[in-house]
């Protein structure tokens, strides 16, 4: 075998079809968004890091990487699927991966948003390393970091109008007569339902009373009857008529509206976030702390309305 070329085969190797082709062994995607403001973007990933926790969840995953995975069984899908957050010095990254596919998100040199989807084995999309397929993966890479940024998009801009509140946390009756019990804003069962909604990334594709039936299960203390399925199908009205999910045609299964999705993580991040633990500061049998502001004001509100009651002489 000569090398005098700088070619391994020689001319009669080349002849029988013994050639190299390049092949792609690792490809990088990404997608840079810069700030007019950087302090917003630095909020808004701060924010996403928050929201997006638990964004490495099989289920997840699964939308993200348009992907089926298959959790047991000999066709089980190889791989560790989770979130990390990394710090590197006080540079925070948001990590997930899918099989050999990694993607990664941090803050670049403080004014830019950067999302990377790096493919280190081209057979986990079923495509081949020739570099003719180069266009293929590039579009895949894309569409990964464009569900990205959308999941994490619709989180972060999730206000409703005051007239969508009242229609979902009051009862109401359909343009058809129908009845539509309320949706009750900090009611158990109803923030249960909501939060589990909040937290179905793959709900583009549907789901169905049992798929949600097992979150609310797990999120509401349902009595010892538990959350049954005639439980989950009255909720799955209620969410239905007050126009927050539809049920595709001719299935069993059930996509947000326009503004479902919207509306359940608005009522649920307002709850969790802002009213539940303030109420928990104010639960009377805390000590008092003289540290804590809302609980002063609200102890000296307290005085005050007793002292009026009792200067008007209506106490009891």
């Amino acid at each position: 075998m000569s090398f005098s070329d700088g070619h391994p085969f020689t001319a009669d190797d080349r002849r029988i079809g013994f050639l190299y082709k390049l092949s792609i062994m690792q490809m990088e995607v990404s997608t840079t968004q810069v700030f007019d403001r950087p302090i917003h973007g630095r909020q808004f990933f701060e924010e996403v890091i928050r929201d997006n926790l638990d964004i490495g969840r099989p289920d997840r995953v699964q939308l993200l990487f348009g992907r089926r995975l298959r959790m047991r069984g000999p066709t089980k899908t190889p791989g560790t699927f989770r979130t990390r957050v990394l710090t590197e010095g006080v540079q925070p990254s948001l990590r997930f991966d899918y099989k050999r596919t990694k993607v990664k998100q941090y803050f670049k040199l403080a004014r830019a948003l950067r999302t990377e989807t790096t493919f280190n084995d081209a057979y986990d999309f079923d495509v081949g390393r020739s570099l003719g397929n180069l266009p293929h993966l590039l579009a895949i890479g894309r569409n990964i970091n464009h569900r990205v940024l959308s999941l994490e998009r619709v989180a972060q801009h999730c206000a409703i109008s005051a007239h969508t509140v009242e229609r979902i946390v009051l009862p109401t009756v359909t343009t058809d007569e129908q009845r539509a019990p309320a949706l009750r804003w900090g009611d158990p069962r109803t923030m249960a339902v909501l939060s589990a909604l909040s937290g179905f990334a793959f709900t583009l594709k549907g789901f169905t009373n049992a798929d949600l039936r097992d979150r609310v299960g797990a999120l509401y203390d349902a009595g010892p009857k538990g959350y049954t399925a005639q439980r989950m199908t009255y909720d799955l009205r209620r969410l239905r008529l007050k126009h927050l999910i539809q049920r595709v045609p001719k299935s069993h299964r059930y996509v947000f509206t326009s503004t479902g999705r919207r509306a359940a993580l608005f009522l649920t991040k307002s709850y969790v976030r802002l009213v539940r633990p303030m109420l928990d500061r104010l639960e009377p049998q805390l000590p008092d702390d003289a540290s804590d502001q809302l609980r002063r004001a609200w102890k000296n509100c307290e005085t005050a309305f007793e002292h009026a009651v009792q200067e008007a002489r209506i106490a009891a």
